[in-house]
């Protein structure tokens, strides 16, 4: 096993030797572990790495479709239903690109739900020629990014109670299932490495604070120039901050209450409203953000001790630390009280901008948004049927 303990150096190159020339190099993540900043890199840099023999043969920065269709995934709320064409049309740009090195990057490969899902996938893509690679991060620094990405996905539970089911309430599975699935690393690791091999799983534990170490490392695993990768401004992906975030956890439940279509909820929420918010608005420095209980951090620190055990022992390649893996983060000072947290004016009016926007790029524009007198009988009686059954249900 190979470790770093020391401190970063940001301008050090990583002294790791290259995958053999012809790897299909498949990064599955999961989320929440620098996958939306490398995938911008590797996509903004695929002309100059194709000079170096290494070529991204995805259609886009990220081919969510495809990992969603073999993964068996319905995708995210209100999309589309990926279908098989999708990764299909991956599998066919990785065999075009013949005997060179490529690199394929999705976290959604980490939601395989099985063996037999895991072997589809590696012997597609040509099992001999794939070499896994999984990106790590604490546990109590997943945990925050996650709630909040299930919120962008309709998740109308609060974070407390959402920790309170994910770490206390067995079997774990309710309201998200994909999280363990995902971020129960150790397992997720042993299901990759007994399909493909222990000798052709490398996992890579992320450093904080160097943002530039994982750059470094897919340069060096790929065998190209120190530098090659940086990364791109506007796929830095930020987190919510705990108001925003809340403000669109109470839209969630009136949004579920009032029984509107999920794709109104994914045209005009999730890639509307939360998008413009998040790149038209800064957090502030006093913006709350999300905080993890000192019980639940403990939790995951225990997690994360473990974890980092059963990798160690299962004879994959590791770079980085993976004693971070069960470290527990400083907390605020005992009796502080938290702050309030309040969206900003700013932050509110860019994410009703963003959503009246989308609404008025559909055909039709605004006008193309029905009143209740346009609406059809009996789509009326469907949602108004939905409001009577939520107030009974809450008396």
């Amino acid at each position: 096993m190979e470790t770093d303990c020391s401190t970063p150096d940001t301008t050090a190159p990583v002294t790791v030797a290259p995958l053999p020339v012809g790897t299909r190099l498949l990064h599955i993540g999961p989320h929440k572990t620098g996958t939306t900043s490398i995938q911008g890199a590797l996509f903004a840099a695929k002309d100059a790495m194709a000079a170096h023999g290494v070529d991204f043969p995805a259609h886009s920065r990220h081919p969510m479709e495809a990992a969603l269709a073999v993964c068996a995934r319905p995708g995210m709320m209100g999309d589309v239903r990926p279908a098989e064409r999708h990764w299909q049309r991956l599998v066919d740009a990785v065999r075009a690109t013949g005997g060179r090195t490529s690199l394929i990057s999705s976290e959604f490969f980490a939601d395989a739900p099985d063996d037999r899902t895991i072997r589809r996938i590696a012997d597609a893509l040509g099992r001999e020629r794939v070499h896994v690679l999984v990106t790590l991060r604490p546990l109590a620094k997943i945990m925050p990014s996650q709630w909040q990405q299930y919120v962008q996905n309709g998740l109308r539970m609060g974070y407390e109670d959402w920790l309170d089911h994910m770490l206390r309430r067995a079997p774990y599975e309710k309201p998200n299932p994909s999280f363990w699935r995902r971020h129960r690393h150790d397992r997720l690791v042993e299901r990759w490495s007994r399909v493909v091999g222990a000798g052709n799983t490398t996992v890579v534990v992320a450093d904080d604070r160097d943002r530039s170490g994982l750059m470094r490392t897919f340069e060096a695993l790929l065998g190209l120039p120190g530098g090659l990768l940086a990364e791109v401004p506007d796929t830095a992906n930020r987190s919510l901050t705990l108001a925003e975030t809340e403000m669109l956890r109470m839209l969630n439940v009136e949004f579920r209450g009032n029984g509107l279509p999920d794709e109104i909820y994914s045209k005009l929420v999730r890639n509307g409203a939360v998008p413009r918010m998040k790149n038209s608005c800064r957090p502030a420095p006093d913006d709350v953000p999300i905080s993890t209980p000192v019980w639940a951090l403990e939790a995951a620190a225990d997690i994360g001790a473990e974890m980092a055990g059963r990798i160690g022992a299962m004879g994959v390649r590791v770079l980085g630390d993976p004693a971070s893996l069960s470290a527990v983060p400083p907390q605020t000072r005992p009796g502080t009280t938290p702050a309030t947290p309040r969206i900003a004016p700013e932050a509110a009016a860019q994410a009703l901008y963003g959503a009246l926007a989308v609404a008025a790029s559909e055909p039709g524009g605004a006008a193309g948004i029905r009143s209740v007198h346009q609406t059809p009988s009996g789509e009326l009686v469907r949602v108004l049927g939905h409001r009577v059954l939520r107030r009974v249900r809450r008396r």
